[in-house]
């Protein structure tokens, strides 16, 4: 299954590739205990959810002490695959069910990844500043905006101006329209070859 990951990332390190390939049987472990991914989805972990979150590392190369906030992460995406193709990116992954956070620290500290801070709590408590806010369609993204645009910081230091990152389906074009010219819309296909990408997007959002 790394196969999956490897072909479209060629560049990564040995433990790059070893945390990719425990992945699996981390959260198959994790699920058995606590439901956080459907019993159909677990399956396809590494297409529907690590492969998935990856989009992201398709659209922008973080740059090193980027911060990023994950936000309503669930079991940890696309918050802990990132963190693993970006080990000098600081990553805080949120989300209001605590018994998911459990899930996300397990695996973060299984991984060995200390760039990692998952934390119970809800974007509107959260009172720290970050380059970028990522999700996988929690909401819609005029509603996440306003969730969320408090937490963006005005100091851009990579290619894409400061925002919110979102992975989402379907068409979003009536979504993204209050944005205008501050919104760019990637077809994931575009990245990745396997069908189930058909009509997924990555979305950013330069606010």
């Amino acid at each position: 299954m790394i196969e999956l990951i490897t072909n479209y990332f060629t560049d990564l390190t040995y433990e790059q590739k070893n945390q990719f390939g425990q992945l699996q049987a981390l959260y198959e472990d994790w699920n058995s205990k606590i439901n956080v991914i459907s019993r159909k989805d677990i399956d396809q972990l590494m297409l529907h959810h690590v492969l998935h979150s990856l989009a992201i590392a398709k659209l922008l190369r973080f740059r090193p002490e980027t911060s990023i906030v994950d936000v309503g992460t669930g079991g940890g995406f696309p918050g802990i695959p990132l963190a693993i193709m970006f080990p000098e990116v600081r990553f805080t992954l949120i989300d209001s069910i605590g018994k998911k956070i459990k899930v996300v620290e397990a695996v973060a500290n299984a991984l060995g990844l200390d760039n990692v801070t998952a934390m119970q709590m809800r974007s509107e408590e959260l009172k720290e500043k970050f380059d970028f806010v990522v999700s996988r369609a929690v909401t819609t993204l005029p509603e996440f905006v306003k969730m969320t645009r408090h937490l963006v910081s005005n100091k851009p230091k990579n290619s894409l101006g400061n925002g919110i990152i979102y992975l989402k389906g379907g068409d979003v074009s009536g979504e993204i329209k209050p944005y205008k010219s501050n919104a760019l819309v990637e077809d994931i296909s575009n990245y990745f070859k396997e069908e189930y990408f058909v009509g997924k997007k990555v979305i950013h959002l330069d606010l």
